[in-house]
């Protein structure tokens, strides 16, 4: 006897995640951003307790632990152990959950949600006599307003960024939490973050990016890069101070943008980073990779060649 035919794409439309997290009664979830909850991942348990990520816009999921995404009917076959026909079944007999569509709301599921995120603390002084004129920044193609405006420049005061040039880093709201300084004069750590900073909770510039209101971003690796990309027109550009992608960081992005544009480095590293984020963020909103030549960093290049790469027409 032939086996009915099943509609697997109206069941991942018709089930809202929620509703499977409802059913499995899968609980300490909370709330984190307009559409996204996290917590501690149901499938192989593990230590973390905000591993496990759900986009109740997208609907999907993902554990930066495990690895282990994707829709509605995958989640129901690594509970169940199941395969593709079985999970849609399951999940067709609870299609009356459901009636309510686009209106279901996070706050069904208010008894798993626990506290909100505590903010990175505010930096309490902000550097005096930063020189945003230092000839370093001239030699890497940095302009004078572009350093004033990020508050990039040379400190010679006293303190742990003594004679580096610094790096405001603020958080999601603009908020001062920390700098990071470069040194000079060849000696080590090249770049210097004070002790325990949460460098993996943070993305560079953030703040400005979201102002502009747009659906995309140009997400690159350092700090050189992003200044050089907003130099050249484009606003909405963020840097990950690195090239590895952490949870946090993951969160901030799908959180506020649809288009990510990933622009890393040349290099091995950068290679790697490209290859390993795609097609994690591709679960969660549109990733198009603009892949640079050999040895070739986004901050090697002049504002016109910037331009090409990232489209002829410059942003407003």
């Amino acid at each position: 006897m032939s086996q009915c035919w099943i509609d697997f794409d109206a069941i991942k439309r018709r089930i809202p995640m929620t509703v499977v997290l409802e059913h499995y009664r899968i609980a300490n979830l909370r709330v984190s951003g307009k559409a996204h909850l996290r917590g501690r991942c149901p499938l192989h348990g593990g230590q973390g307790t905000q591993t496990f990520h759900v986009d109740t816009a997208q609907q999907v999921f993902h554990c930066f632990s495990c690895q282990a995404g994707g829709s509605v009917l995958d989640l129901v076959m690594a509970i169940e152990g199941c395969g593709l026909r079985q999970a849609a079944e399951r999940l067709s007999l609870w299609s009356h959950l459901a009636a309510t569509g686009d209106e279901w709301r996070l706050e069904t599921i208010k008894q798993t949600v626990t506290k909100k995120r505590e903010g990175i603390p505010r930096l309490g002084f902000r550097l005096r006599d930063v020189d945003p004129r230092h000839p370093y920044l001239q030699t890497r193609g940095i302009e004078e307003a572009t350093a004033v405006e990020f508050g990039v420049g040379f400190y010679s005061g006293p303190g742990l960024m003594h004679d580096r040039l610094v790096f405001p880093i603020q958080d999601e709201l603009g908020q001062l939490v920390g700098y990071c300084g470069r040194a000079l004069d060849g000696s080590e750590p090249r770049y210097r973050f004070p002790a325990r900073f949460p460098k993996s909770q943070l993305v560079f510039n953030l703040h400005r990016a979201t102002a502009m209101r747009r659906p995309d971003v140009i997400v690159v690796e350092g700090f050189f890069d992003c200044l050089k990309v907003w130099q050249a027109g484009f606003r909405s550009v963020v840097a990950l101070m690195g090239s590895s992608l952490y949870e946090e960081q993951c969160r901030l992005l799908i959180q506020n943008f649809r288009h990510i544009r990933l622009m890393f480095d040349g290099d091995a590293a950068g290679r790697r980073g490209t290859s390993t984020y795609t097609p994690l963020l591709a679960r969660y909103c549109s990733v198009e990779v603009l892949a640079l030549a050999d040895g070739v960093q986004p901050d090697h290049l002049r504002s016109h060649s910037l331009r090409e790469i990232l489209g002829t027409r410059r942003p407003t």
